[in-house]
């Protein structure tokens, strides 16, 4: 997962570099990177639940440029999803973008065509703050990878993804899409998750920092006219320590004082940047995910990279590498525990991993 509070803290945990002058320093990475964006509308799409929206709106970033093979088709698509409470755009921070998207590196954009959607619910996509609030359809994780697909498939015309890559919920998201589209990439790359029900302490946070916030009589059922502070603090303060990096932060705030100023700082800047209904929805949206009983559906070759300091997913679990034995062509990597790794926050530190990545793609050239 990446709510707001998790990218700021995965922003603010970057490696420290020396102070810049205004000539040395670097563009904005939106200017940096040639990104524009896009809009898709689903008309009539109906959810799993029943619910019906008459139009739904998929925002989505790209960078580079399709490539068609001889028969015309599409071969060097790669679509990278984001975590909850993200966007795609994140993708173009410093931490992944100049790790991945330069000449020669492995996500180079003068070779791929890369897309970035904003899943339901999150960033410029249809999500309950429009107007709606609780009256939003109750989309889940398979409403999300639905409308992927038909941003994909029918207005992207993709019949075949060179890769499908994921952080946290985009992670999970990658395992859905190996077993309900499994023929469609020709590659997996989950980034931090489990393949089992969302259950134990994982449940548990995200239903803590959900009541949080309806307990706020500011809420108002959803229908609030000021923010619910009290409820919104509640849920920002879970996220934090769900979020946290234990070696990190011991290393880089080593006083209370300092401890107590960053955290306090990161909390309050969730709370200014999140709304509190699209927060509900985005963490109940995990709350179908079961993949565990059709991991022999997926076929594309996988590499998994989960860390060991991941608070969210801890490394005591034995799941992912009982889930890789029953793929046909899978791999599982552990990141390990450093002063420099992020905890849950690794996956978007495209340093940790980008080797492994390069090695996917090789391996399904």
């Amino acid at each position: 997962m990446l709510s707001p509070l998790l990218l700021l803290l995965a922003q603010a945990t970057a490696a420290p570099t020396p102070p810049l002058t205004a000539a040395t320093a670097p563009a904005p990475t939106a200017a940096k990177w040639p990104a524009r964006d896009a809009q898709f509308t689903i008309h009539d799409f109906r959810f799993r639940s029943g619910e019906k929206l008459p139009e739904l709106r998929i925002n989505y970033t790209m960078l580079g440029q399709p490539h068609r093979d001889a028969q015309g088709q599409i071969d060097n698509a790669i679509m990278v999803l984001h975590g909850t409470g993200g966007t795609g755009r994140q993708f173009l921070s410093p931490q992944f973008a100049d790790e991945l998207y330069g000449p020669g590196q492995p996500l180079d954009i003068t070779r791929y065509w890369i897309i970035l959607p904003d899943g339901i619910g999150h960033g410029k996509s249809s999500k309950p703050s429009d107007g709606l609030h609780m009256r939003f359809p109750y989309y889940d994780y398979d409403d999300m990878v639905e409308a992927q697909y038909r941003l994909l498939h029918d207005r992207l015309g993709i019949r075949r993804m060179r890769l499908i890559m994921g952080t946290s919920m985009g992670c999970m998201h990658s395992l859905v899409w190996g077993e309900t589209h499994p023929g469609f990439a020709r590659a997996l790359m989950p980034l931090a998750c489990e393949p089992v029900e969302i259950a134990g302490l994982n449940r548990m946070w995200r239903q803590l920092a959900i009541d949080g916030i309806e307990a706020d009589p500011a809420w108002a059922g959803g229908g609030y006219r000021t923010p619910p502070a009290q409820g919104l603090r509640t849920a920002a303060s879970l996220l934090f320590v769900a979020g946290a990096a234990p070696l990190y932060f011991q290393a880089h705030y080593p006083t209370r004082a300092t401890a107590e100023a960053f955290a306090r700082e990161r909390v309050a800047a969730s709370i200014a940047s999140t709304d509190a209904n699209d927060l509900i929805y985005q963490l109940d949206a995990s709350r179908t995910y079961a993949p565990w009983s059709r991991l022999e559906a997926i076929t594309a070759p996988t590499t998994w990279a989960n860390s060991a300091d991941d608070f969210i997913n801890p490394r005591n679990l034995d799941y992912p590498r009982q889930a890789v034995a029953r793929m046909r062509d899978a791999r599982l990597r552990l990141i390990p525990e450093s002063a420099e790794t992020r905890g849950h926050g690794t996956h978007t530190a495209a340093r940790f991993w980008k080797q492994d990545l390069a090695d996917l793609l090789q391996r399904t050239q």
